[in-house]
């Protein structure tokens, strides 16, 4: 038998920082979700903002009542993210459910954990972007079938947008959403871009959009805000971030309007 090692206590506890990180944003994404978490560490994270993530149950097909089924479990994924402790922000990373559950119900799910704490949902942050660019007029792009884009149609409308053209491609299923490679959206973006709009909204944070930016904007010659794209941007703005980050599209380089 070997001896038993020796082991000292230190006689004092090192001094503790306030924080790991001076940031924090919380995050909650559909079980299914490939593309989220990429976008964040690219666009957000840092040596001073930490992204942390809770998964909640999720079920395709796509479609206005699975989307609504996560509502009951948004409270207890916010829990999960640092229990007892606060963040600097939180988004609910899906567009098409936040849009069929609605802004204010989902605020209120999340700040039944987290009370306080402000509330990103990618439709509301694409209305923040589009307002911050100077929009009126639009098109919108989703990958969602017919029956799912409708609320979306809704949503943009009452928010005081006209909607140009509309254009979506009939998926029900967000892990093939995933997989449409950025340089085809590029040229989806060309085709759904109305010659009357003033920017272009790409839905569904599924979508591999943030990396086509720069690309879509230049096949159509005007601003495009992503789902992505969007919430980054807000998040950001919230935690007092205002560097400039140019390769993720116009939108990144101006503040958080209202």
């Amino acid at each position: 038998m070997t001896a038993p090692v020796d082991i000292r206590l230190h006689s004092t506890r090192p001094a503790l920082d306030a924080r790991p990180l001076e940031k924090r944003v919380g995050l909650i994404i559909l079980a299914t979700d490939h593309t989220t978490e990429p976008d964040f560490r690219r666009m957000v994270a840092s040596d001073r903002i930490g992204v942390y993530v809770a998964r909640i149950p999720y079920a395709n097909p796509t479609t206005p009542e699975n989307l609504r089924k996560m509502q009951p479990s948004l409270t207890a994924g916010a829990a999960l993210i640092l229990p007892d402790e606060p963040l600097d922000a939180i988004c609910y990373s899906c567009t098409s459910a936040s849009v069929v559950i609605g802004d204010a119900e989902i605020e209120a799910a999340v700040q039944a954990a987290k009370p306080g704490v402000p509330v990103v949902t990618p439709p509301m942050a694409g209305v923040r972007g589009l307002k911050a660019l100077g929009a009126r007029t639009i098109s919108i792009l989703t990958p969602y079938t017919v029956e799912t884009s409708r609320p979306m149609a809704g949503y943009f409308a009452a928010h005081g947008f006209k909607i140009a053209s509309f254009s979506c491609l009939g998926f029900d299923d967000d892990r093939e959403m995933a997989r449409i490679a950025p340089a085809t959206l590029v040229d989806l973006a060309r085709e759904a871009t109305d010659a009357q709009a003033d920017a272009l909204f790409v839905s569904c944070t599924a979508l591999r959009a943030a990396l086509a930016v720069v690309g879509m904007k230049e096949a159509i010659g005007r601003p495009v805000v992503t789902s992505n794209q969007a919430t980054a941007w807000n998040c950001l703005r919230l935690c007092g971030d205002d560097e400039p980050r140019a390769e993720f599209g116009r939108l990144m380089t101006l503040p958080l309007g209202q």
